[in-house]
């Protein structure tokens, strides 16, 4: 009878200790999947955020209601077991830095003055980085209103490939500096034909592809999400179908109907190992 009551005491006991290391496991295997993501843009990131620019979507957007892309994350969280918090930043805020998100100014907010918290009240790496597992950021497609004209200066404004070539390779740097955090960039935004020329266009759309082919290594912590051929099909173009109309490059409902659901995609891809994997 002792022997039995041992057998048994020693079952319910490995019983337990298995249950409790179950979940001891599942614990950390929750930690690990808790991830926060940043996505810093402003008006052509915030259609893609929401899915559209449709009025359904805008009054939703007025009455508070989760974006497209929130709707989306918590529908992959549920069905993989996972936490990824994604969050929406203006960046930079209109006050008191301005409305401009184009190479020079996240070199100036990140580098040049990257080594305080803050600059002009915009997040540095060095405050981002302590908060976010990934960081998302982008330009407006004035970015690819290209000049010709001028000196190549890291610290000039001036939209020359040769500044943003600079700036974008000192932002390579910094973001090395962070070896923890994981970096997404998409590749700059078009602009349609009737609001740009044949060789700025041609320009921008040399420069994205450098961003992929030259800039971007693999095996690091920064990684590509090519919005602009999503855009142009391959071409220097917004295509028409993708823009609000021929003088408003901003996406159309359609263009972020279907870019939004690839992005979701792509932020996963990166969180989770693959994003060496595609663009």
């Amino acid at each position: 009878m002792n022997r039995y009551y041992s057998a048994l005491f020693g079952t319910v006991f490995f019983i337990f200790s298995f249950t409790a290391c179950q979940q001891s496991n599942s614990g950390k295997m929750n930690e690990t999947n808790n991830k926060r993501v940043a996505f810093l843009h402003h008006s052509t990131g915030n259609t893609v955020w929401y899915g559209g620019n449709s009025l359904l979507v805008k009054i939703k957007r007025k009455l508070g209601m989760k974006s497209a892309t929130e709707a989306w994350f918590e529908k992959y969280n549920r069905k993989n077991k996972v936490n990824y918090i994604v969050e929406s930043h203006n960046f930079p805020k209109k006050s008191p830095y301005g409305w401009k998100n184009y190479p020079h100014d996240y070199y100036n907010i990140w580098v040049k003055n990257g080594a305080a918290d803050f600059f002009m009240e915009e997040p540095t790496l060095k405050t981002l980085t302590a908060k976010y597992d990934l960081i998302v950021f982008k330009h407006c497609f004035p970015v690819s209103k290209i000049v010709f004209d001028g000196t190549p200066d890291i610290d000039s404004d001036r939209r020359m490939i040769e500044n943003y070539k600079m700036q974008y390779n000192a932002l390579k740097e910094e973001m090395y500096k962070y070896p923890e955090t994981l970096f997404l960039v998409w590749t700059p935004p078009a602009l349609t034909e009737a609001v740009t020329n044949a060789d700025a266009a041609a320009a921008a759309s040399g420069f994205s592809k450098w961003v992929m082919q030259e800039w971007d290594q693999p095996g690091d912590n920064i990684f590509i999400w090519d919005f602009r051929t999503l855009e142009t099909l391959g071409g220097d173009y917004l295509l028409p179908d993708n823009a609000v109309s021929e003088n408003d490059s901003h996406p159309s409902h359609k263009m972020a109907q279907k870019a939004y659901p690839l992005f979701c995609k792509r932020i996963t891809d990166v969180l989770e190992g693959r994003g060496d994997e595609g663009l």
